[in-house]
């Protein structure tokens, strides 16, 4: 292993639990998201003599597991989203009320982000989730920065709608008149 891969391998282990993350928007599906991160984490390996020093490294492997999942979708042809949220009534927290209205509210939050268009999903998950700047958010899905923003933009409004937010309740006292 060259000095170059083991610097690679470092960070992917530092990285691993923000991949899944990502990569468990894009598949829905717990067991397909880890083989997807393994997937990439073996093609950084792989290709580390190709990851440009002074750039983000997390933007990098996030293009590699976006790119490795077109690869399967195009490959397998799949379409359909699967729910991957765990909803255990059975367990309650030492705070019954807090604990129930916290799964409540992701499960809500969840839900309407499955419901996302993929494009909006995928701006979403990588700058309010990931903070990645909409620059290296651009750069990792391969579009104009002006994208990132629309799709963000209509994300955020999508997801108000969804789990209804009250849009005006973001302005101030004097503009809700």
């Amino acid at each position: 292993m060259t000095a170059g891969e083991q610097d690679i391998g470092v960070q992917l282990i530092a990285l691993l639990p923000n991949m899944r993350r990502f990569a468990l928007s894009l598949t829905r599906i717990p067991d397909l998201a880890d083989d997807l991160v393994q997937q990439a984490c073996e093609r950084a390996l792989a290709n580390a003599a190709s990851f440009q020093a002074g750039t983000r490294f997390d933007a990098w492997i996030f293009r590699i597991i976006r790119n490795l999942w077109i690869d399967r979708l195009r490959r397998e042809k799949t379409a359909g989203p699967t729910d991957d949220i765990e909803e255990r009534v059975d367990i309650v927290g030492e705070d019954g009320d807090s604990t129930t209205e916290a799964r409540l509210t992701l499960a809500t939050v969840s839900g309407a982000i499955e419901r996302l268009p993929d494009e909006q999903r995928e701006v979403i998950m990588l700058v309010c989730v990931e903070d990645l700047s909409y620059r290296e958010t651009a750069g990792v899905l391969g579009v104009p920065i002006g994208t990132v923003m629309s799709r963000l933009a209509r994300g955020r409004k999508r997801l108000a709608e969804l789990t209804g937010i009250n849009a005006s309740s973001d302005r101030s006292p004097e503009q809700r008149d």
